[in-house]
């Protein structure tokens, strides 16, 4: 227990000495988050609505892209320094590392959670129940678990400049068709049927569901756990394909 509780601390300690983290999941949402409410005029009927829904989006964005990003390629270096196979000739197995690398990740999205949402609140003056904080906080936290086995398969690729560019693409994609940037409704017919079966688009919509005063449709929570169980098949196949070389 003492070996997996030092190498979540180191995990987290590694996230937050990285730049690319801190410029991609926490300065680039905010940002974009007093861009998008403060400085475009979005023609809301509701501000105080649009802010707290936009405040939602900023935060899922954010915790998207640590998860794919942040993860996959730090997996890939990892890998391409040899530091995967020093690991297997330590005390430290492969499981223990692997779930470390989880908890650590899901210890850092809480603090952007709870940094973006403190943002949100002292530049748009945020107003939300005690219960609507905690719940979309909450979902946001369980909702990144498909991300993070998008992440692990990015984390398979063999060099850093490929998963860097493939999850750069994949993550400003999924943002924008999944109405993270702007919503889906103002989007060509097409592109709000497409997007409406995207991980992101579920994902945002269960918090954007929260702050309206509901819960995540049921629709949204079955997209997700699809998604995940998916990628987790896809992972572990590529994984065993991979070692089996």
């Amino acid at each position: 227990m003492k070996v997996f509780h030092m190498q979540c601390k180191t995990e987290i300690i590694r996230v937050l000495r990285n730049r690319y983290f801190v410029f991609w999941s926490l300065v680039m949402p905010i940002l974009f988050y007093y861009i998008f409410t403060n400085v475009v005029n979005t023609n809301a009927p509701d501000k105080a609505q649009w802010k707290a829904h936009y405040l939602m989006s900023m935060t899922v964005f954010s915790v998207m892209g640590s998860s794919m990003m942040t993860l996959g390629i730090r997996m890939v270096q990892e890998r391409s320094q040899g530091w995967s196979t020093f690991i297997r000739i330590t005390p430290l197995s492969d499981s223990v590392y692997f779930a470390a690398q989880m908890v650590g990740q899901n210890v850092i999205h809480a603090c952007s959670i709870t940094i973006i949402f403190i943002a949100g609140a002292l530049i748009n003056d945020v107003s939300l129940t005690a219960t609507e904080w905690i719940l979309s906080g909450v979902w946001i936290l369980l909702g990144s678990l498909p991300f993070l086995a998008i992440g692990t398969l990015v984390g398979m690729m063999k060099k850093v400049e490929t998963a860097a560019g493939v999850s750069n693409v994949l993550y400003m994609v999924l943002a924008i068709s999944g109405g993270l940037w702007m919503p889906l409704e103002i989007m060509p017919k097409m592109m709000q049927a497409i997007g409406k079966w995207l991980p992101s688009y579920n994902f945002g919509n269960g918090a954007w569901e929260i702050v309206r005063g509901n819960m995540p449709d049921w629709k949204n929570i079955l997209i997700l756990i699809a998604y995940l169980v998916l990628f987790m098949l896809l992972s572990m196949y590529i994984r065993r394909k991979q070692e089996a070389v």
